[in-house]
This record gives C-alpha cells, structure tokens and sequence, in this order.
C-alpha cells in the first residue's frame, strides 16, 4: 500500500486532515520496548500547529490514543495502533477547493485519480496533518536506539536565502537535545532570527517560502545496507519523499560533489582509538549503500506551502474553463520549520527497520 512503508517494520499511516482521527500502526516492534509517553509527547508538540505565528493557527493538541501494542508502558509484541483525534476543522474554507484545484497541491492529481471521490478537505490524505502519526512512529523509533546508543536529530539548515550553520562532523547527542529544545529548531539563533523574518515577510505578503532541514544520526555501526536497489540511500530517500512537501533529498555533499574533485571529495581512511574512520565525512556517512560507522548526514528541501493568500490562476473542473482562485482558511507560512521532527522521526524509523531486519527482529 502506498501509506505504508518499511521490510521487518511495517508502518502504515491512516485518516484524513477533516476526518474524525488520523492515525499510524506499527507491526514488527519488539516486546518489552518501554515507552517513555511523555518523552514522546515532547516529541510529538515540536510539530504540532497553533504555537506562534510562523505556523497555522489550527489548534490540535495532538496527543495520542493507543489502541494496542503497548501495556504497561511497554510494547507487548502486538501491532501497534495509535490515533489521534482531530478537533479544530474549518472544512467550509475548502468547499471552493472541490471545483478549482490549488496550484502545487494534489487537489488536482486526487481528483483524476478518484475521480472526484478523495476526501481533499484540509488537502485530506496529502496533508501535513498525517506526519503528526508519522512523528509517533518516529518518536518511538527514537527511544529504541538511543538505548543502543544511536541518536537522530535534525535542525533548520535554511529558509528561502537564509542559512544556519551546519552540523559538525561530529555532533553530539546533547546538540540534538539542545536544539529541540529551542522553540526554532536552528543552531545559531542569529541566522533563525533572520529565518523567522523572511518567514513572517512572507505571511504578510499572502505568500509562502520553503526550506531545507538537515538531520544526522550517529553511532551507527559500519556494514549496514546493501548495494545497488537496497541501500541505505534509498530506503531512507523512498521514506522521506512520503513526507507532503518534500522535493528533494540529498547525502554528505550531495548535488554539490559534482562540482568538486575526486581529491575534494573522498575521505581518507585513518585508525582512531582501534577503529577505522574517515578525517572527512562528503560521503555523508554512507559508500555503496553500505554505512561507514560515521555519521549519516541528509538533507531534505522542502518546498513553499502552496496554499497562499495571493489570487491564483487554476481552472474550474466542473465547467473545463480557466479560472481564479483565492485560497481562504488557516495556513503555514512555511512548513519547513515544523516538518524538522518529522525528518527525523523518518529517519529514525528507517534505521531501526534496517537494524532489525539485519538482527532477525532483536538486537
């Protein structure tokens, strides 16, 4: 199914912006996991709307139900099954929506698809909504390996022309801490000042601007993936392209290793403290699909929301003319700054799937 992904962990997302409950299952966790809940609703609040006025001002609080999986605060070996409850929609901002498809949106791919049938209230199963259960699935992800001593975090590495710093080749666990802790996930709080302007320049305009999030996840052994189809690249690629509004994704240099030399890019080999590393990590982490035992390093752009204030041109499907459009409702600015958590709970997600099919479910 398309709203699923994973080998030995199964994760399969369900429900709509407008509908009653959106929601995420899991089959595949292993038993006896305990589930910090509170930890997880942390997690789980990063992402949530309605907390400052770079975001949509929906209010969810975004707390979730668990049907099954987890007793005792501890997974069970169940499928798990997690919903939570949608309470602030203004489905009657979306009624024009029905006739003229937004331009950047999949108002008008679902309509040819379902032939007029898909629920696209609050862009229904294409919205951002749905990364809300994906961050359950990811939030649990997290606390599994950083018991084994594998941590994932991202930050915001630009918005529009502006920049933070990058990671470091080597970041630490408490880095990743400090930055979720922030109410803007960036490393240098000078440059997500001036994020946060272009952001609300944008909103004042009836406009929108995008991003680019970059995540790392260290403490990876080396010899995990396979080449050519099934690499770690292009687990973790064909996951985050599920995330609504991402339209890229690249490794170490990424696009920019095409414009260096073979002597600018490798990464020489040394021994450090009984164990193989590289001085340099342009791989990103990853040689033939194959992890190196440094850090991974991603990026991910996404783009600028497409529902704006500004008059659009699109068409009227029921009459097959032209037509314009001003969209109404309550929307992001930019969602790049909110989709930092759903990055990494993608990544995470992906790892721990890759890690329990090598070890047969255990570790």
């Amino acid at each position: 199914m398309s709203s699923e992904f994973g080998s030995f962990l199964r994760i399969g997302v369900f429900g709509q912006s407008h509908g009653r409950a959106i929601g995420v299952s899991i089959d595949g966790l292993p038993a006896g996991e305990a589930i910090d809940l509170e930890e997880l609703q942390r997690f789980l609040d990063r992402r949530r709307p309605g907390k400052s006025p770079l975001s949509t001002a929906r209010k969810e609080t975004d707390a979730p139900e668990f049907l099954s999986g987890l007793e005792n605060g501890k997974t069970c070996g169940a499928p798990l099954c997690a919903v939570i409850r949608n309470g602030d929609q203004h489905s009657k901002d979306y009624s024009e929506l029905t006739d003229k498809p937004r331009p950047g949106h999949a108002d008008y791919t679902a309509a040819v698809k379902w032939d007029g049938g898909a629920d696209m209230r609050g862009g229904g199963h294409f919205s951002g909504r749905l990364t809300a259960p994906l961050c359950i699935a990811g939030g649990i992800a997290k606390q599994i390996l950083a018991r084994r001593g594998i941590y994932v975090g991202a930050h915001l590495a630009s918005v529009g022309a502006e920049q933070d710093a990058p990671f470091p080749p080597l970041p630490p666990p408490e880095l990743f801490d400090a930055i979720a802790a922030k109410p803007f996930p960036v490393l240098n709080d000078h440059a997500g000042e001036a994020m946060q302007a272009l952001i609300l320049a944008a909103k004042e305009a009836l406009d929108s601007v995008g991003g680019i999030i970059e995540c790392a996840a260290v403490g990876l052994p080396a010899g995990l993936g396979a080449p050519m189809f099934d690499g770690v690249e292009n687990r973790l690629s064909a996951a985050l392209f599920g995330i609504p509004a991402v339209k890229g994704v690249e490794f170490g240099e990424g696009f920019h290793a095409a414009r260096l030399r073979g002597s600018e890019n490798n990464d020489p080999f040394v021994m450090e403290e009984g164990h193989i590393r590289t001085k340099t990590n342009h791989a990103g982490g990853i040689l033939g699909g194959i992890t190196t035992g440094m850090p991974i390093v991603l990026r991910a752009a996404v783009k600028p929301t497409p529902s704006i204030g500004k008059p659009q041109q699109t068409v009227s499907l029921s009459r097959m003319e032209n037509a314009e459009l001003t969209i109404h409702g309550r929307h992001d600015p930019c969602i790049a700054h909110r989709a930092v958590p759903v990055v990494e709970a993608v990544t995470a997600a992906v790892l721990l799937d890759m890690l329990l099919e090598g070890n047969h479910g255990t570790f």
